[in-house]
């Protein structure tokens, strides 16, 4: 059986971490480096295809 109270009703409240949704740097690196990857793969197609005869 519960009683009831007469007080304000509680609530509690987490405060949000200032980091929280934002990338961390691990991710931002290895993000890097796959862009960086990526980038240099294109630009060796580029190189590769010049447009003349073989």
């Amino acid at each position: 059986m519960s009683t009831p109270t007469d007080g304000p009703e509680h609530t509690r409240r987490i405060p949000a971490r200032p980091t929280y949704g934002a990338p961390s740097a691990d991710l931002m690196a290895r993000a890097d480096r796959g862009l960086a990857r990526f980038l240099d793969h294109q630009d060796k197609e580029h190189k590769n295809t010049d447009g003349g005869e073989a």
